[in-house]
């Protein structure tokens, strides 16, 4: 499909970006945020997972990885030492000026990829503003959500520092994975119970901090993540991904009367 040694824009030069962008103007950024994450998470697990996630993505599409930045908006983590929080405001200037510089090169499609769920407001309205005022066609995935839907049902739901999130970054950085020094998990049922709560459609409550959710910080059962399994989790999820993103693509093109520019997909069922 390209001979591009890889698909993150900070690693390639000039002419292989501009090149890239005739051929398929298609750019994914990656959300994620610094947060602490219990004992054997890095802070940076959800950057990783939306990094990692997005270049297989964007080797299926035939896209760029931005460098959406590490930060994202996460106030609840800050009792825990680790955590790195913007504000809101702030965190929509960086993905709105990272979005437009590329339109001004040539991008048109910009799949924004997210796996922290407190950037989803914020993305939401950045996402917004780069469709009406800057003529891009978005499209916003909620990759966690999408992990959920796959592998929830083998790993114990989506829980914070929990194994779907360990799997994320033992497909990316196994080394920063460190399940021998697991020593305690809040609650699995309070956790849960909040989690079902605030994830639903008609009741959102605003929680002062992750301790509300556990009081450790994390909870969940991580022991038997793997580093195959990762990978398998890392596939599946792109594959679902770049197979839908890319109808959805054709679908916007369709509703707002353009010329379809992005590429066809062939991803195997």
């Amino acid at each position: 499909m390209s001979s591009l040694p890889t698909r993150y824009f900070i690693d390639l030069t000039q002419p292989e970006i501009a090149a890239q962008f005739r051929k398929n103007p298609l750019v994914i950024l990656p959300a994620g945020s610094v947060e602490q994450h219990g004992p054997h998470l890095p802070t940076g697990t959800d950057i990783y997972a939306s990094n990692v996630i997005g270049h297989a993505v964007a080797e299926r599409m035939d896209g760029l990885v931005l460098p959406g930045g590490p930060l994202g908006v996460t106030p609840m983590h800050m009792p825990f030492e680790g955590t790195i929080t913007l504000t809101p405001e702030t965190y929509m200037r960086v993905v709105t000026e990272t979005c437009v510089s590329t339109a001004r090169h040539g991008a048109k499609y910009l799949l924004i990829l997210n796996w922290h769920e407190g950037n989803i407001p914020s993305l939401a309205i950045a996402a917004e503003s780069l469709h009406r005022d800057h003529g891009m066609t978005v499209l916003t995935v909620q990759a966690c959500y999408v992990a959920a839907e796959l592998y929830g049902h083998e790993c114990g739901g989506l829980t914070h520092g929990g194994e779907i999130e360990a799997l994320a970054v033992l497909a990316y950085r196994p080394d920063l994975v460190y399940l021998d020094r697991i020593e305690y998990s809040s609650d699995h049922s309070q956790g849960r119970k909040w989690d079902k709560l605030r994830r639903t459609r008609s009741f959102q409550p605003v929680l002062r901090d992750i301790k509300t959710i556990a009081p450790t910080g994390w909870y969940g059962a991580p022991e038997h993540a793997t580093v195959d399994k990762g990978l398998r989790m890392l596939n599946d999820i792109a594959d679902a991904i770049a197979r839908e993103a890319t109808e959805i693509f054709h679908m916007l093109d369709e509703a707002q009367g353009g010329t379809a520019e992005i590429k066809h997909l062939k991803v195997a069922s």
